[in-house]
């Protein structure tokens, strides 16, 4: 962060700015908050999910699992011993991260769809689990998370926006975990993995250890934020915390469309994909069953092929087209 001219700083204090008024033009408990907090959310997650397939192209696609192991773990804290969600967030991301280190130590030698596939499995296994352990998870019917007066504490408020500076801490603290492991040495072993593993290998990299490194950070916050979801929503079940296609899919989704392998990315993704995924449902859902969500398939693939490179490469096209003219 020290490296950065003034004209940076000059566009974060605008960013920031813009960041605390924004909850402002929102009803303090109305629907728009709500989704903004989502989008957050969700933005955090991609983030996380960044480190291991934005910087080592490790496509992920078994994050639910991580995710899932968060929401239960604080729940079932916060349920049966009454452990406040703060610390059950910290059981939380060392079970994530555990998790992660075991799922990794099998399958960071695989690659490309080999690896997705192994992860997709994972996550596919945690939901059954999920799903058939109905005496600990309460199994498909879901579980409450219990309600009491609103307390920081609990991390239960009386208006939404109260959460949304909640999501919001939690983007910047996993956005600044990103840029610090993206500029570490970390981050520059990760990205010579990415560019070519073998080459890496004969330089002196580990490679396997260095991305097994990767994944249980990204894991160990991915699962924090599960507690943030369930002390969210109040509600979740395996489907819903599990889910390959409402969380691993998503969280790909959002970091792509934005821009993977970069900070700003998985922000710009989120305040696009989310928002507009809940218009396509507020638009379309009366019309035929599935048709919001082909709606919002369609205009993801347009834009995708539009810019395959996501939202981050659209300025310096821009520049480039601008550039161009300018020496016409």
């Amino acid at each position: 962060m020290s490296g950065l001219s003034p004209r940076h700083w000059a566009g974060l204090a605008l960013l920031a700015a813009f960041a605390i008024a924004l909850p402002f033009a929102f009803e303090p408990r109305g629907y728009g908050i709500r989704i903004l907090c989502l989008a957050l959310l969700f933005a955090a997650m991609a983030q996380s999910w960044n480190i291991v397939a934005g910087l080592a192209n490790q496509i992920s696609l078994g994050h639910a699992a991580f995710f899932g192991i968060g929401a239960y773990t604080s729940t079932l804290l916060l349920i049966h011993f009454g452990i406040t969600p703060w610390l059950g967030m910290f059981a939380a991301a060392a079970l994530g991260g555990a998790a992660a280190l075991l799922i990794s130590l099998p399958t960071m030698r695989l690659r490309g769809h080999y690896f997705a596939l192994a992860t997709l499995a994972f996550g596919e296994v945690m939901r059954v689990i999920g799903n058939s352990w109905g005496g600990l998870t309460g199994g498909p019917v879901g579980i409450s998370v219990p309600f009491a007066q609103p307390s920081l504490a609990l991390m239960q408020f009386r208006e939404t926006r109260s959460s949304y500076w909640l999501m919001l801490a939690a983007l910047v603290l996993v956005t600044l975990v990103f840029v610090a492991i993206k500029r570490s040495r970390l981050g520059y072993r990760l990205r010579a993995i990415k560019e070519n593993a073998d080459a890496a290998e004969v330089i002196g990299v580990d490679t396997t250890r260095t991305k097994i490194i990767a994944a249980v950070i990204s894991g160990a916050l991915t699962a924090a934020l599960g507690t943030l979801y369930a002390q969210f929503q109040f509600f979740f079940d395996p489907d819903t915390v599990f889910g390959v296609a409402s969380v691993s899919v998503r969280m790909a989704m959002i970091a792509i469309v934005g821009g993977i392998g970069t900070a700003a990315g998985p922000i710009l993704g989120a305040l696009f994909v989310i928002p507009l995924e809940e218009l396509a449902n507020q638009v379309f859902s009366a019309q035929a069953a599935g048709l919001s969500q082909l709606v919002f398939g369609l205009l993801l693939i347009l834009v995708i092929l539009i810019e395959p490179r996501g939202f981050m490469a659209i300025g310096p096209r821009l520049q480039r087209l601008f550039g161009k003219g300018d020496r016409r």
